[in-house]
């Protein structure tokens, strides 16, 4: 089988490891930097033009989309799909993974667990909004913002008012979620294989920090899941669609509560943590559905 890895940095761990994983399996693994694909669209047949070839020999994709080129990225996808490649992330569970409104709104529907969540259009009614989510401290977040970048912890009723409206000044999206004090700037990161959870890890936020996410300097070790936390992890993956997430969550009073799913989990945290091969989790994920 050939599969192709979308990424635009051959040397990042979790490509380095899909390749790696691919390989040991007997499969043709050529990396695709997915910014550089010329898509041709004609009447019933889509092509991807790449370094001076056609990709028409493809059997699988596994995309490592980027945030900050979601729209090309998956317009990439979307040819694959429309050229019957299998791909281990569908495009429209990407769109919809990266719009943080719309991943509330879908895993709210779903019944999955979630923080008070406020948003707004540049609202003037700032008070009613920090109440509405348990008053202070409570967490601000911009739409656009990854990997704990845009996130404001405002620990007092003055300060996040002060936040709010900074951010509606300058017509930045923002939502606004309580803060989950129980937690104790710690968060559960579950990876999720098609429907089945190979690895979780608990994330710990360095001293003075309330994010836990790796980028910032957090710490990770590994955890065993209770069977409400399973159930909401597999829950969540499957109501966005996604075969391959990592499902970000808070231990809280009243159970489980999901912050996010993520589409382009990275894969080094997690094996480093739990000592699992999860790279292979997904080659055979492939291997099944092609």
């Amino acid at each position: 089988m050939k599969i192709a890895i979308l990424s635009r940095n051959p040397n990042l761990y979790s490509t380095k490891r899909l390749v790696e994983a691919g390989e040991k399996k007997g499969h043709e693994i050529i990396i695709v930097d997915h910014l550089k694909c010329i898509i041709e669209l004609e009447k019933k047949s889509p092509r991807i033009f790449y370094k001076g070839v056609y990709l028409d020999d493809i059997d699988a994709i596994i995309p490592r989309i980027g945030a900050s080129v979601t729209f090309y990225g998956t317009a990439v996808v979307r040819q694959f799909e429309m050229m019957n490649v299998f791909s281990a992330v569908k495009s429209q569970a990407l769109v919809n993974s990266r719009d943080k409104l719309r991943s509330l709104q879908i895993l709210a529907r779903a019944g999955v667990g979630l923080p008070k969540t406020i948003f707004t259009n540049y609202a003037k009614d700032v008070d009613h909004i920090i109440n509405s989510v348990g008053g202070a401290p409570l967490v601000i977040k911009l739409l656009e913002g990854t990997q704990g970048l845009g996130v404001v912890l405002a620990e007092t009723h003055n300060a996040a008012n002060s936040v709010i409206e900074a951010f509606n000044g300058l017509k930045a999206r923002v939502i606004a979620q309580e803060f989950i004090k129980e937690a104790g700037g710690s968060d559960i990161r579950a990876f999720v294989v098609d429907g089945v959870i190979v690895g979780a890890m608990k994330r710990t936020g360095k001293e003075g920090e309330f994010r836990s996410n790796l980028h910032r300097g957090g710490a990770a070790n590994v955890i065993e899941l209770s069977d409400e936390e399973e159930i909401t992890a597999i829950k969540a993956a499957r109501s966005m669609g996604l075969g391959v997430a990592g499902v970000d969550m808070l231990q809280s009073a009243n159970g489980p509560l999901v912050l996010e799913v993520n589409s382009s989990p990275g894969l080094e945290g997690i094996e480093v943590a739990t000592k699992k091969d999860i790279a292979k989790q997904i080659i055979k994920y492939i291997e099944r559905n092609v």
